[in-house]
């Protein structure tokens, strides 16, 4: 049985290291050039040398008990570690939190930078439609997107799918990293809601992180939502402001600064779990299925895997009698 995962995120990956467990294995495509997400981290050349920045999520906990175990696996393989600065429970990938991204993906079949523009039903199989070219037949077809990104796919296919789709909404995040030939002389490492600045944290008081003094600033989500569409620099001008104001710091000119828009960066969470139309063959799982966490994301594809292979199961139980 061929699968195919488009989206090799976390849920992706969860969804892929689970079926694999169950004895099904399954193609992954991502438009990106390798595992991140909202585990993205960013390297930037300065005159110090390499500064690094967690440009997403900045930490994640730990709730769910199989998550629990998988945490466990990745911390015997040092891949995580706890983050006591951000409050108890907190927990980083190591070197940087894409780290247990990368690790679970080179366990699997990826096809990276290739965009999955559409996806198409013919009799009981499934074909995707890429720029290269189309790949088929796959028997069963996995969505692992944000809910804007999976909406498309699913328009032609599951009309009651696209509307939970369209029923989560993503807030947006400007983003600075800015990293600094000294360190900043503050009260903390981590600070939280201020003016403009949802939260602002010295990346380096991460473990195990080398280089210059960097430190990610990210903004309101309202805030975000009405500056949208200015310009890099000019939120990152804005931005550096405000970390100098949050925390309390003296203005000084940064030796590298960048600003990011994270268009789709905190899902509204629609409290369901994954998505599975066994008549179809259709799966779709993500975080904004659950709740808006690195934790939900997993747990979303690591779910739907399950729903998948019982079902998937009883089906060819059912024929060989």
């Amino acid at each position: 049985m061929r699968l195919a995962i488009i989206g090799a995120g976390l849920a992706g990956l969860a969804c892929a290291k689970r079926l694999r467990a169950l004895g099904m294995e399954a193609r992954l495509f991502d438009k990106g050039k390798g595992p991140s997400g909202r585990l993205a981290s960013r390297r930037i050349a300065t005159p110090l040398g390499e500064a690094v920045f967690d440009m997403g999520a900045q930490y994640f906990t730990v709730r769910d008990r199989d998550f629990a175990t998988e945490v466990a696996g990745w911390l015997a393989k040092e891949l995580v570690a706890p983050w006591p600065e951000a409050g108890p429970g907190a927990w980083v990938g190591v070197p940087t939190m894409a780290a247990p991204l990368k690790a679970m993906a080179a366990e699997h079949d990826i096809r990276w930078n290739t965009f999955v523009g559409g996806v198409s039903r013919e009799g009981r199989v499934w074909r995707l439609h890429l720029k290269e070219g189309d790949e088929a037949p796959f028997d069963a077809v996995i969505i692992a997107l944000p809910a804007e990104q999976a909406m498309p796919l699913l328009a032609l296919n599951d009309i009651d799918f696209m509307n939970r789709s369209s029923a989560s909404v993503s807030q947006p995040c400007w983003t600075g990293l800015f990293a600094f030939d000294a360190p900043l002389e503050t009260s903390s490492p981590v600070l939280r809601d201020g003016r403009v600045l949802a939260w602002a944290a010295r990346n380096t008081s991460k473990p195990d992180r080398a280089g210059p003094e960097a430190w990610v600033a990210q903004a309101q989500p309202a805030w975000s939502q009405a500056h949208l569409e200015r310009t890099p620099d000019e939120v990152a001008d804005i931005l550096l402001a405000e970390l100098f104001e949050i925390t309390g710091v003296p203005p000084r000119t940064p030796i590298a600064r960048h600003g990011h828009r994270w268009r789709f960066a905190k899902s509204t969470g629609l409290d369901i779990g994954p998505l599975w139309n066994p008549t179809l063959r259709l799966g779709v799982c993500g975080d904004w299925l659950l709740t808006p966490r690195v934790e939900s994301a997993w747990l979303s594809g690591h779910q739907l895997a399950d729903i998948m292979t019982r079902d998937l199961a009883g089906r060819m139980d059912g024929d060989a009698a």
